[in-house]
């Protein structure tokens, strides 16, 4: 049985982080995943030259929402996910539905809705970004959402509400609406209580010391290539059917800051985990072997409050509760087990 998302996503192209970029492969290529949309959540300041955003400076502008990564996609994968661009602007306040906007800006919103109004069971949504067009399509249709939605996966926050974090410095006002309603929702911060950086049992990050690609099938490698060399090639599609010209590969061997794997490890019911000869893999619930030793995340009931700025506090509470909070109880095992494990998985993903 396959799970109906519809994937929030900050991609932009050129990348702003290439891992908004390598993370959209797996919505299209893990099995248990049926991808019902594809929302571009992008902000104007991005867009720019140069730019102050969140407190951080981005040189690595102009740029605009990740429209040719997911047409990419969509042909190496001979599919017709639909996408829409989200608000460029933040929200005025946490019930602002953002209809005055420019009509190309609310396809985002407009698609949420119409993805909830035509799914037969309830839809999950995963947020990489602001989640200001989850929290708009929200203000205008609450009903919908709770008929349709199982859960709101947010990748956003930090594991001390001392830390304001960059998800939920885009657009405050959106993080406020989704944690003041009563929408079932699982938290996965991206920050642990000093730094985004943080080693922690709540938050998601962990970082691969070398970036995927050589050993992926020839389009999904042709396709990270375009992203890793930040291409300008017009021919986009094209691109993905003939090799890069042999050069420096250096690309290969840069960091790569990983936050999302967690989110589609819960989604599709998959576990990480250590296998008898000493291998770690990820792998769906059905394939696990009896000799497989888990490395455990999970989420915990919790309950939430949150301020006017975005930052949040959570408890656990034996409570019931519609709020959960991601936990691993071991991060450093953690990390070594998806340093070897997430390019297996990339590795093994086959294109039409």
């Amino acid at each position: 049985m396959s799970v109906p998302i519809i994937d929030v996503t900050d991609l932009y192209h050129p990348h702003q982080d290439i891992g908004d970029t390598v993370d959209l492969i797996a919505a299209y290529a893990l099995p248990q995943i049926d991808l019902k949309a594809v929302i571009l959540d992008c902000t104007e300041a991005f867009r720019r030259p140069r730019s102050m955003q969140a407190g951080f400076e981005d040189e690595n502008g102009p740029r605009d929402p990740g429209v040719i990564p997911v047409e990419q996609l969509n042909y190496i994968f001979d599919r017709d996910v639909p996408y829409g661009v989200g608000p460029f602007s933040k929200m005025r306040s946490p019930d602002d539905p953002m209809l005055s906007l420019p009509r190309f800006q609310q396809r985002g919103i407009e698609l949420i809705l119409r993805t909830l109004r035509d799914a037969s069971e309830p839809v999950e949504i995963l947020s990489f970004g602001s989640a200001r067009a989850i929290a708009a399509a929200y203000n205008r249709e609450p009903k919908l959402f709770h008929e349709k939605v199982k859960v709101i996966r947010l990748s956003a926050g930090s594991a001390s509400p001392d830390l304001l974090e960059w998800n939920a410095l885009l657009d405050p006002q959106a993080i406020v609406r989704l944690l003041q309603s009563s929408l079932p929702i699982a938290i996965y911060p991206c920050a642990g209580s000093c730094s985004p950086f943080d080693d922690e049992p709540h938050n998601t990050y962990y970082k691969l010391p070398h970036r995927l690609g050589r050993g992926m099938a020839p389009k999904l490698r042709r396709y990270l290539e375009y992203a890793y060399t930040r291409s300008t090639r017009s021919d986009f599609l094209r691109a993905m059917d003939e090799d890069f010209p042999v050069g420096d590969e250096a690309h290969y061997d840069w960091e790569h800051h990983v936050w999302e794997t967690a989110l589609w490890l819960d989604a599709t019911g998959s576990k990480l985990v250590e296998r008898g000869d000493g291998s770690y893999r990820i792998v769906s619930a059905h394939d696990a072997l009896p000799t497989d030793r888990e490395i455990r995340q999970e989420l915990l009931p919790c309950a939430v409050s949150v301020r006017e700025d975005g930052g949040y506090r959570f408890t656990r509470t034996d409570q019931p509760s519609h709020f959960q909070m991601y936990f691993r109880d071991d991060p450093a095992r953690h990390q070594t087990a998806l340093r070897e494990a997430l390019p297996a998985l990339y590795n093994s993903f086959a294109t039409p």
